[in-house]
């Protein structure tokens, strides 16, 4: 190995010295966050992720086989954290809360998951279940409190996303009054709770 092979595995402590394989691999998908968070997909390499984490391309590949196997990694990683910070699969008056929480402490992880996976040909289809998995949870919260069954799944396919896009607004702006951003939000999704009741 060259000289300047080895000075890639030196930035950080993290990278200079030997990570217990669990710990390194959290790393790397941190890394590879941002990194695809920054550039898509497409345009991202495993040198640039590699360059992120501070470590060698040799050992990014310990741990993924493929670009596409990394990023199908950062996805599952991002939908795992959103759920525990939500308590998917239910919805209950904390979920916004959570969605915030899991916004804030990982904005890059936010904004693949939801803005950038969804372009991505190669992963379209896998967010378009997990979308339609979003959907299907809201509906079963909205179909308890909207008693006509159409309006219920216009409020379930709308409120997810009204709530993403408040999210992202809110990260966008500086993420101003995280004490009242998930009243506010909360006030937004009850208003389409009160377009689609009866008149």
């Amino acid at each position: 190995m060259s000289a300047n092979s080895q000075g890639a595995d030196q930035p950080t402590p993290a990278a200079g010295r030997r990570l217990p394989r669990a710990e390194r691999r959290e790393q790397i998908l941190a890394a590879a966050t941002l990194a695809f968070a920054r550039a898509g997909f497409a345009a991202t390499s495993l040198d640039d992720v590699a360059g992120e984490a501070g470590i060698s391309r040799v050992i990014l590949y310990r741990h993924f086989d493929s670009k596409t196997d990394l990023y199908r990694a950062v996805l599952d990683r991002a939908r795992e954290r959103l759920a525990a910070a939500t308590g998917a699969p239910e919805f209950t008056t904390t979920s916004v809360d959570g969605l915030l929480q899991a916004a804030a402490d990982d904005p890059a992880g936010f904004r693949l998951l939801f803005h950038h996976a969804a372009r991505e040909p190669e992963f379209s289809d896998e967010m378009a279940r997990f979308s339609a998995g979003m959907v299907d949870i809201a509906y079963r919260h909205l179909a308890d409190v909207i008693p006509d069954r159409s309006w219920a799944r216009w409020a379930a396919q709308l409120a997810p996303t009204v709530a993403i896009e408040a999210i992202t607004a809110w990260l966008d702006a500086g993420e101003p009054d995280r004490d009242q951003a998930a009243d506010r939000i909360g006030q937004v999704l009850a208003g389409i709770i009160q377009a689609a009741q009866p008149r």
